[in-house]
Parts: structure tokens; sequence; C-alpha cells
């Protein structure tokens, strides 16, 4: 029927520009802030100054008879229609989950907690209108320092207590492995309190038409809202429309169900009219939900050779005064990955999740693993130093071999790929590690007041959240599998609907690319829709590096049912049996006669004009696929960092910084890159400089990005970049990558900074290593030396 078939040239593994970045570079896009509406009014939020304090009177009569006003409102208007604000995670039986209001009526628990809500014609009208609303507070005190909230004479942030949940987990004799080991670390470490800070700050606008309501928010969850919208506000799952337009960057921080997104369905079905509230950065800065905020206290056991026998976590998590979404189970995610990539005899885990009078912390890009990675590097490095051996010799003594995949660790897992030996050579080889060390021995020994650090990270880490039932043995509150559909258009074109939510990762280019692969259709002729529950109503959406691995497992699966229908038509077609028909991407042809073929394309049309179909057969090929994964998938790397550290000023500079990334096949080379690089910027912006500070009262000083340093490009090295390929167990054989640098990044700038000190008597520096810790983490050293040299020309 056709021409000799031409073959399909692959598109996996190319490097496409990406699809989306025409509208998005130029501008042409809609963003959530860009949407008008007819009758469109605005909102602004009158916040707690307070960290903790009883709310005694709000009057927001005044500020009703501000210039351009429709309304305004205190929490005790809502309190009866604004439910409790979910957390989808009740991590045990006996955790303290309490109530938390959209906004507050008669207690705030932290500074910017909503108390009133103007609605004005404009935001400035809605802004200048906040200052006319009188409210009065009863201060309480804070509680701050999740060292000392549990100690019987702390204040409390909830009736209940300040104790969330204590979370048991381990695996082995863990007393056997201690007992009599020739060697034991124990280090304690500060994961300080981060705040996200996407490109595009948060913006909400929801409309109300009869019993119908549309919301859209830059989100990373639509589908998850939409369940969660029902939930909280009582209207039916079916009434609610939620629209994630071109969202720019999340990073976890909008896998949220926020208090401004109820509030704005509320008040539009309370006035009729459509609303919108886009936060300030200083807003954003205190109401964004926050990251990490933990203390680690790790001890390990070795043998004199170097060969772990147990490792032992204590760790106590900030909740900040609230549990949101996922809040809970963030720190536990990293119970799974202490352990990394190594082997040992026994595991003992315990998280402590506690209340403090700060914003709540949740997601924030690799969460939870992050912080186990840096726990578990750093200790290694720390062992290394012990044992008087290099820190790599010691991390290959304990880990993984490639022969031994798959390999079930310590805590459970079942890590299905991988060769940790592979990517550390090739990590090795472009570091030049051997002519550094030779380099930093040299300065050493010239006592040269610029030291050169060398900071080592191995890593892995679980992604692609994953089997439901795994999930759900965690009591988590949803599954982990994603959906897909596909729409063949009469011309041969096709319709790709994704329920992964894209924030900026690629997915339209991606997704063209795989389903090209799969059915032989050109990549130009590929539309990829995605964002909206009414054009994609099934979805678990965008978090935890789980787009590619499940998302695009979906993909595949829809295309699987694509051909099986177009396999029956292309049979009546070209008059011969389905079964002697083979199919290579984009055709059928009878076996043996490939001269009797039919394009995808031509079988569309058909499907289409429906005129000879065979008996029974549908006029249709669209098709559609649930897939929930058998396992996470499991990236791996070797990160090599080289710092210079000025031992007078206590400034840290990056030399060197090279990684070498394991993330299974690779669909696009281009897309990986800026992954990688922007997770490196993220980890090495929790290294050197991010963090969230509070003062003695619970005041955010960090509110604004001039006291909020996160760094530009002149901030940061030019990385080398490279990969070793270890399929994992899946049709396309891929593994997460969005989380890889962040996760592996943190540690090896540190270790590399302490690595440059340690000779100096420096074994730990808290983060960020701003150059004043450093440099006050020297004179500590020297003064517990008793010494009065000039020890690298510090003063």
């Amino acid at each position: 029927m056709t021409a000799p078939p031409v073959a399909h040239a692959a598109e996996l593994g190319r490097a496409r520009l990406r699809k989306e970045d025409a509208r998005l570079i130029t501008g042409q896009t809609n963003w959530t802030d860009n949407i008008v509406l007819p009758g469109l009014l605005h909102i602004a939020f009158l916040r707690s100054p307070y960290a903790h304090a009883k709310i005694t009177r709000v009057d927001v009569g005044a500020a009703r008879s501000q210039p351009g006003v429709i309304a305004a409102f205190s929490g005790a208007d809502f309190a009866d229609e604004q439910g409790s604000l979910p957390c989808a995670w009740p991590v045990t039986p006996d955790i303290v989950i309490p109530a938390h209001p959209p906004m507050a009526v008669d207690e705030v628990r932290y500074v910017g907690e909503a108390v009133a809500v103007v609605v004005a014609r404009d935001r400035y009208e809605a802004a200048d209108a906040i200052e006319a609303i009188e409210v009065d507070y009863e201060p309480l005190p804070p509680v701050l320092d999740i060292r000392t909230a549990l100690d019987e004479d702390s204040p409390k942030v909830h009736e209940a207590g300040n104790k969330s949940f204590e979370w048991p987990f381990g695996n082995g004799d863990i007393d056997a492995a201690f007992s009599g080991a020739p060697v034991v670390v124990e280090r304690t470490y500060r994961q300080q309190r981060l705040i996200p800070c996407a490109m595009e700050p948060r913006a909400v606008v929801a409309a109300s038409t009869g019993d119908e309501v549309t919301l859209w928010s830059s989100t990373q969850i639509p589908h998850v809202l939409r369940v969660m919208l029902a939930l909280v506000t009582g209207i039916p799952e079916q009434n609610i429309r939620v629209i994630a337009p071109d969202v720019g960057g999340g990073f976890g921080s909008k896998l949220q169900v926020t208090a401004e997104e109820v509030l704005a369905v509320l008040i539009t079905r309370k006035l009729g009219r459509p609303v919108k509230w886009t936060e300030s950065r200083s807003e954003g800065n205190m109401t964004v939900h926050h990251g990490r905020d933990q203390w680690q206290r790790i001890r390990i056991a070795a043998d004199s050779d170097g060969r772990i026998r147990g490792l032992d976590v204590d760790l106590l998590a900030d909740m900040g005064a609230y549990l949101m979404l996922v809040t809970p189970g963030i720190p536990l995610l990293g119970a799974f990955m202490f352990n990394a990539i190594y082997k040992m005899d026994a595991y003992r885990f315990k998280c402590t999740g506690i209340f403090t009078t700060k914003m709540p912390t949740d997601a924030y890009r690799g969460a939870g693993r992050p912080e186990a990675t840096f726990a578990i590097e750093r200790t290694m490095d720390e062992l290394a130093n012990e044992l008087g051996m290099d820190p790599f010799e010691l991390r290959e003594r304990n880990w993984i071999k490639h022969e031994e995949f798959p390999y079930t660790t310590i805590a459970g897992l079942t890590y299905d790929s991988g060769n940790y030996e592979a990517a550390t050579a090739k990590a090795r080889e472009l570091f030049d590690y051997d002519a550094l060390r030779q380099e930093q021995a040299e300065r050493n020994a010239r006592n040269d007041p610029v030291r050169l650090g060398i900071g080592i990270s191995t890593f892995t880490e679980m992604c692609g959240l994953a089997p439901s039932r795994v999930l759900g043995s965690l009591s988590y509150g949803a599954g982990g599998w994603e959906s897909a559909s596909i729409r063949m258009l009469p011309t041969g074109k096709v319709e790709v609907v994704t329920g992964s939510s894209a924030h900026g990762q690629g997915h339209e280019t991606a997704w063209s690319q795989i389903v090209a692969d799969q059915l032989g259709v050109p990549f130009e002729d590929i539309r990829v829709l995605h964002g909206d529950t009414q054009v994609s109503p099934k979805g678990m959406d965008t978090y935890g590096s789980r787009s590619l691995a499940v998302g695009g497992m979906a993909l595949v699966g829809a295309c699987d049912k694509v051909v099986d229908k177009a396999r029956v038509i292309a049979a009546g077609m070209i008059e011969a049996s389905a079964d002697d028909l083979e199919w290579t991407p984009g055709r059928f042809s009878v076996r043996g006669d490939p001269e009797k073929s039919v394009t995808i394309g031509e079988i569309a049309l058909a499907a289409f004009a429906a005129h000879n179909l065979p008996d029974g057969v549908e006029p249709s090929l669209d098709s559609e696929h649930t897939y929930d994964p058998d396992n996470f998938s499991f990236p791996h790397g070797t990160h090599l960092c080289a710092t210079e550290v000025d031992t007078e000023t206590g400034m840290v500079t990056i030399r060197s910084y090279v990684a070498v990334d394991d993330v299974g096949k690779v669909v696009n080379p281009l897309i990986v890159e800026g992954q990688v690089h922007g997770g490196i910027a993220q980890g090495i912006a929790q290294a050197l400089y991010e963090e969230a500070v509070y003062d003695d009262a619970g005041n955010l000083l960090t509110t604004t990005l001039a006291d909020y340093l996160v760094p530009s490009a002149a901030d940061l090295p030019s990385y080398v970049t490279s990969r070793t390929e270890s399929p994992s167990d899946n049709r396309l054989g891929v593994k997460g990558v969005g989380e890889a640098g962040t996760i592996a990044s943190t540690p090896a700038v540190v270790n590399a900074v302490v690595d440059a000190l340690r000779p100096l008597g420096v074994r730990e520096v808290e983060m960020p290593c701003t150059p004043e810790r450093v440099w006050r983490a020297i004179q500590t050293a020297r003064a517990a030396d008793g010494s009065t040299a000039q020890t690298g020309g510090a003063a």
C-alpha cells in the first residue's frame, strides 16, 4: 500500500533542543500571574508579626472602607468552612497532627501566618488596605530549638506538646556490631533550614461559576491539589478544575496544598468574582514551606581494616508549627539512604519529629536523601581520617561491587543496577586526583595560607516514587503510579496526555522523543498536554525524580496499546492475518513481504473514517495506560570538589568540580546536563551560602534576597560532567536525574572545606561554610591546640 519502509531515526539519546523554550525564553507563555479574567479582584493577606500569640481581637472594619476595597475577612469569617490543611503522611499510628486552619482564628504559631485578608480592585489597593486592619495579640513564648523543645519546662507549640512522632527503623544486631568494634566514630551534623527560591513566586487565580470552581496555580501537583481541595472544602471533586500553567520552577516548594489556594477558592465562591494572589519575594521567604532543618547524630563502627560493621542514626527533625502535605515523611525518606552504597552488618535509625514556632518544613529538592547522603559521606571521611586511610580506599572497601547487583541493602531496598567503580574511576581521571593530592601535600608542607582541600561524594539515591504497595506500607496517603494517554489524530499526528506536570524539566521534549521512538512518528508531529485536570484527568504529578522513571513508563504502556489496536486494523487493511504482521516503529508489514505494509498514519486515518473496520473493532487508536512501578530507581555517581580556603579571611573558592553520574539510559543529554547543573548549584548553595535565620523572638531575619544569599552564576564554578550507564530494570532503562546533583554536591563541597583545614585541627565547619564560620573554626582549633603560632597566616 505504501513505499518501501524507511528506518525510523532513533530519538532516545538525541540532544534535542527543548520544544518549550521557544515560548518560555521569549516570555510568550501563560504564567499564573499573567492571567486576567473579567471582573478580577486582588487578594492581600495580613500576616502575624509574632511567632506565637493568642489572637484576642481582629477588626477589619476600617479596611472595608478603604479605596477600591470590595471585602475584608478575618479568620473567624471562614472558621466554619475553611477546614484544615491536609497532612497526607501520618507516619505512625500515634502521630500528633494538629488542626491547621488556612487562616488563623484563635492563635498564631509562626511569623507570617495569615490572620486576615483584603479583597480589592487591584493589588496595590489591597496591600494599602491591609494597614488599616487592627489586631490585638497576647504574645506567648516561642519554641525555636528542637534540641530543647522536648524538655519538660519548654513552652508548648500545641496543647498536645512539641513531639509529633518518633519513628524507629533498623535491621541487624546493632549492639553486636558496636560491641568490641576496633573503631567507633561519632559525629553530630547540622542540616540548616533552607528557603526554596523558585524563579516564579507562588501565584493563584480562582474563579467560580455556579457550583464549579477553576483554580489556576503555580503548582507541581494539580491532580493531588484537586483531590485535597475537595476534601478540605467539601466541594465535590467533579466540580473542581485545577490548571497549572507554565510553572517557573518548584524544587518541592510547590508540592503543597497551601492556605492561599484554599482561601482563594473560598473567597471566589463567597464573592462570585474571580480573585488573584501573587506573593512578594519577602512574603514567599516567610510562607513558602522551608526545607531540611535537622540535627543528625551519627555513630559508625568499623574493623581496623575499615570494613563497616554498623551504623546508628539519631535524627531530630524540625516540623515547624504544623504538618503540611508530606512534612513528617520527608526525613524518613532519608532513613533508607543513610547506608548509601555501603555494605554493613547492622543499621539502626530513629527520627523524632518536633514542632517549633517556625514556618513548617516539607519537601525540598532531594527531600530527605540529601540530608542522609551528607551525613554518611561526611562520616566516611571522618572514619577514613581515624583509620589513616585514603577516603577513596575506604569507600571502595565497603561499597557494593558491580557484579553484586541486584543487591538488597541493610535498609531493605533492592538496588537493581549500578557500577560505582566505573563512575569513580572516570571521576578520578577527569579530576586528576593524584596530582591534586600531591599539590595539597606540598602546600601544607610550606604552610601555605591558602589551603587546598579535596572533597569526595560517592552517592546513590532512591527516586521514581514508587511502588504503591511500598508507599502504603509507610502510611503514605497516595500511590506511586502515573498515567498517560495517546491520542492518534486522523492526520497521523499525535497528542500525548501525561499526568506528570512539568515545572521546567522539559517534559514536552523528552516525552515527544519517547513516543516518537515507540510509534515511529516524527518528533515534530507530537504535542504533549499536561497540567490541567480537565485535559489530563488522571495523574500523580511531578516530584521525587519520578517523571521519567514512572511517567515515561506510562507512556510506553500507552504506546503499546496503540500498537495492539493498530495491528487489528492494519491486518484488515492489507488483508493479512494479524499474527503475520511485523511491527517496526511507524508501520506494520507482512512477515516475509515488507512491500506489503501500512503506516501508523494510514491506520489512524482508516480508524477515523471507519469504513472497513473488522467486525467488533472500535474506530479509535486512542489508548491510556497507568503504570505502577515494581521498584524505585537508583541513580548514582561520584562528585569531586577541590576548594581553596584562605585561612586569613575564611573565604572558600571552588577551584574545580567534577561530576560523573549514572542515570541509566539517557533520553536527552541536554536536559540531563541542565538537571545536573541546576542540582549541583543548589547543593553548593547549601554548603556555602544559604541559611534561613530566626532571631530569639522567632522573627525570620532572612526575608529578602539581600539577606538570604542565593548564589548567582558568578559565584559558582564551571563543572566538568560526564556519565556512566547502568540501565535500570525497566523497558527504557532510565533512572531519575532531577535531584542527583543536589544530593551529591553538598557533602563533596563540605568534605573539601574540612579536608583543607584538617591539618590545622579543624574537623567540622557548620553549614553554610561562610567566611566567618570558616575563620572561627580555624581560631577555635588553634585555641584548643594551645598554639600561638601564626598557623596558615591566621591572626
